[in-house]
Parts: structure tokens; C-alpha cells; sequence
């Protein structure tokens, strides 16, 4: 491990597999026991399978990747002709906060994503916060039918 906190390493493999660059995708940057909670499901989500098909509707949803590509890495969520951006970023010791923009449905919508690291650079907990509520229920539509097709039914 580097002299830099753990979050420096873990954060610059996640824009790796933002990037379609990350060699192992989520399975290598996920934590086995990663908590996943999301601004829409009441309960915490558990696991690397569980928090992987969360993610995955999420950048369907959000930044217009395919979903049911499950090659271990993603098409480019952060390309400059994506809809989805990150515009802030803060991070130490083993957290981060990414603050992001983006339009669901026509609707502007703007959150954080507020990831914790171990101390070998795995993510152990996601977390995501969104605003305004009219893109919450446009987000809340879209990844329901997403996540409904990711579990085949």
C-alpha cells in the first residue's frame, strides 16, 4: 500500500471501472461484505452480488450503461457525451463523498455517493443521497424496472 490513505487507491480503481478500464470490474474493487444503501430502498443491501446488480441498475439508470453487460468492466459511465458527471470530490482516510449531476426521465437530479474503503482499498459500504424528490421517484421508476429485469423477472 502507498504512503497515500486508503480512499486515494480505491477511488482511482472506481474511476477505472467508470472508465471501462478496471481489470476484474466490481469484483475487484468490492469488499464480499459490502453494505449497499440506497435513497430508495429502506433496507441496508448486503453482499458483493447484491450491491454489483445495484450498481449496475444505477448506471443504467443514471449514465446510460448497459445494465446486462456483465463483463466484469463497464462501457464509460464518465465519457463526455454521458448525460452523468461527477463534480466534486472529497476524500480522506478511508472515505470519499462524490457529489454528481445528471437527468433521469428529463429531470435534473443531483446526490452523493459516499463510499467507505478497508484499509486494503476495497469498498465496504456505498451509500447514495439524492435530491430533489421529483428525480428520487424518476429514479425510483427506472431502476425498479431495471433491477426487476437484472433478477429475470
Amino acid at each position: 500500500m502507498s504512503d497515500r490513505d486508503p480512499i486515494f487507491d480505491c477511488l482511482d480503481r472506481w474511476f477505472e471501472h467508470l472508465n471501462g478500464d478496471l481489470e476484474g470490474g466490481l469484483d475487484s474493487i468490492l469488499h464480499p461484505d459490502v453494505v449497499f444503501l440506497s435513497p430508495i430502498v429502506y433496507t441496508p443491501q448486503e453482499g458483493r452480488e447484491i450491491t454489483k446488480m445495484y450498481l449496475r441498475a444505477a448506471g443504467s439508470t443514471l449514465a446510460d450503461v448497459d445494465a446486462e453487460a456483465d463483463t466484469g468492466t463497464t462501457p464509460s459511465a464518465m465519457d463526455d457525451d454521458n448525460k452523468f458527471s461527477y463534480v466534486k470530490v472529497i476524500r480522506e482516510g478511508h472515505h470519499a463523498m462524490l457529489e454528481f449531476e445528471t437527468t433521469v426521465d428529463g429531470k435534473y437530479a443531483n446526490g452523493v455517493d459516499i463510499i467507505t474503503c478497508n484499509d486494503d482499498g476495497q469498498i465496504v459500504e456505498f451509500k447514495v443521497m439524492m435530491r430533489p424528490l421529483q428525480a428520487i421517484n424518476a429514479v425510483h421508476a427506472e431502476m425498479k424496472a431495471t433491477l426487476e429485469k437484472l433478477a429475470g423477472g
